[in-house]
C-alpha cells in the first residue's frame, strides 16, 4: 500500500510538471521548462522510493503496470478538473482495455 500511495503522490506532481503549463500558454517556454523541472524533481522524490520499496513485492513489469493505471486515473481527473476538458466515452473504453492489461499482468498462470 505504501508503494501505491507514493506512486499516486508522484503522479500528481508528474501530471502538473508535464501538463500543468498548458493553462499558461503565454508564459515564456524557458520559464515553463524550469518550473516543470522543479516539479519533476519532487515527482522523482516519491517515484524512486516507490519503485525501490515496491520491487520487494512486485516485479518491474508489475510496478510499471501499476504506474500506468495510476497515471491514467490521475490524468483523467486532472484533465476534467484542471484543464476543463470533456471526458469522452472512448476514454472510458481505453481505460477498460488498460484494466484488461492489469488482469493479465497480475493473474497467476
Amino acid at each position: 500500500m505504501k508503494t501505491v500511495i507514493l506512486l499516486v503522490i508522484s503522479n500528481i506532481f508528474m501530471t502538473f510538471a508535464w501538463y500543468g503549463h498548458l493553462k499558461y500558454k503565454n508564459s515564456p517556454l524557458w520559464i515553463v521548462i524550469l518550473a516543470s523541472w522543479g516539479i519533476a524533481f519532487l515527482e522523482y522524490c516519491f517515484q524512486v522510493p516507490a519503485n525501490r520499496i515496491g520491487h520487494f513485492r512486485y516485479s518491474g513489469a508489475q510496478l510499471k503496470t501499476i504506474q500506468e493505471v495510476i497515471t491514467l486515473v490521475i490524468f483523467a481527473i486532472f484533465s476534467v478538473v484542471y484543464l476543463k476538458e470533456e471526458f469522452k466515452w472512448n476514454y472510458a473504453a481505453s481505460f477498460i482495455c488498460i484494466m484488461a492489461a492489469v488482469f493479465f499482468m497480475f493473474r497467476k498462470w
